[in-house]
């Protein structure tokens, strides 16, 4: 991600008063908190064939119970995204944490469809209030750590990863501790929301990075540079339809390893989620050197050759093909991702980054959510393996257009 003005030069007196080792801390302590919230998002995605057997639902409730996170997320985004460009980043950070330790407490106590549905809002809300915070807190902090390295890709690197890799360690954790510790519908919100208490208190310690000189005067929630307009679009439509198919994992990738598959394991359920977002993670991290257009094209052949194998696993069924297509189609997809959200980034004024970035998420998690809805309400009239050929073309086609739009703009850029 293309570094902002760095935060010494903006609040020189703040920086001189915050010891050098306090913003380093700071960094790692909130790349964990953004993992954490993020893994919170996706821990039902193994239990959720274990709700329904305890709520007596079907694949369909599933899918709404995962869009009402995404629901929140909206309204986190949309609302209150922006908030840390003016309040400051811990004023918003700790109130996502705390958000979350609600939704947890909701989840383990009340324990019906209506319990369920109000936790994942909940849950949704606290990753709104964080991604896009996160994102740029993660950047703040590191110039100001290291003031000798303008233009590091290190904390665009880590907010992809702690997004996305947190994402993974939400359906693993959750597999394992389903599979073999006791109250499986409790014990991983317990665990996460103690986890994301003591977060909540380490990031109270970290150096706060917006002064209250600058959070007086009240920035634009949405403000791009300069003829940013069609390159935040063209970010936005990337993002939507790489989150598309993780979406897809989360919401549903558990209900294909028990109905087609015939796998029952929490385990197991799990595997094909933690595969698409660690693939994802992975691929930011072996190709971080690339050039954001370089990122886009491969993972515009990825994605579709992921989403295509995915389809005959579904005609073919076996598990190591199932993962081995969640692992290419989440390759492609966290490229897609990476290369996006810095366009985005880069798209915004530098008082505006949170909010601009809050609205790119927005657009993110409705491809998380309302794609996954669409192919559940087409899968119960054309049936599982149609729906996913036509769920496949659909995405590849919208990918590849908005990637060529980005590939242009990017070419006008740098020409």
């Amino acid at each position: 991600m293309p570094s902002p003005t760095p935060v010494q030069d903006r609040f020189p007196i703040m920086a001189r008063a915050i010891p050098e080792a306090a913003p380093a801390r700071g960094f790692w302590v909130v790349a964990a908190a953004f993992a954490l919230l993020m893994a919170f998002g996706t821990l039902p995605t193994p239990l959720w064939p274990l709700f329904a057997e305890r709520d007596d639902f079907g694949s369909t409730v599933v899918t709404i119970a995962f869009a009402t996170m995404v629901a929140g997320a909206a309204v986190g985004f949309l609302l209150f995204g922006h908030l840390s460009d003016r309040l400051g980043r811990k004023r918003v950070a700790i109130p996502a944490l705390l958000t979350s330790v609600v939704a947890s407490l909701t989840l383990v106590l009340w324990t019906s469809i209506a319990g369920l549905l109000v936790g994942r809002v909940l849950t949704g809300l606290a990753v709104g209030l964080m991604a896009s915070t996160a994102t740029v807190y993660l950047s703040d902090l590191y110039y100001l750590a290291h003031p000798d390295r303008p233009g590091s890709s290190t904390p665009g690197l880590v907010a992809a990863a702690a997004n996305l890799g947190g994402l993974a360690l939400g359906p693993l954790a959750a597999g394992v501790l389903a599979q073999w510790a006791p109250y499986p519908l409790i014990t991983p919100f317990v665990s996460f929301g103690a986890t994301a208490l003591v977060l909540a208190a380490l990031v109270l310690c970290s150096p706060e990075t917006i002064s209250r000189t600058a959070s007086a005067v009240t920035p634009a929630r949405f403000a791009l540079q300069p003829g940013g307009g069609r390159r935040f679009a063209a970010a936005a439509g990337t993002g939507f339809f790489s989150f598309a198919v993780m979406g897809f994992f989360s919401s549903l990738g558990a209900v294909v390893v028990r109905d087609v598959l015939h796998i029952s394991s929490p385990l197991v359920a799990g595997l094909a989620p933690f595969t698409v977002f660690a693939a994802s993670a992975a691929a930011q991290i072996a190709l971080r050197h690339l050039t954001p257009v370089r990122m886009l094209v491969i993972g515009v052949v990825l994605f579709p050759t992921g989403l295509a194998l995915t389809a005959t696993a579904l005609y073919h069924p076996a598990l190591w093909l199932y993962l081995t297509a969640a692992a290419i189609a989440g390759a492609g997809a966290g490229l897609l991702f990476k290369a996006s959200v810095g366009q985005a980034a880069a798209a915004a004024r530098p008082a505006s980054r949170a909010g601009v970035l809050a609205l790119f998420f927005v657009v993110a998690y409705l491809g998380m959510g309302l794609p996954s809805i669409a192919f559940s309400v087409v899968a119960q009239h054309l049936g599982l393996n149609p729906s996913m050929i036509c769920f496949a073309i659909g995405l590849s086609v919208g990918a590849l257009a908005a990637v060529t739009i980005s590939a242009r703009l990017s070419a006008r850029t740098s020409g």
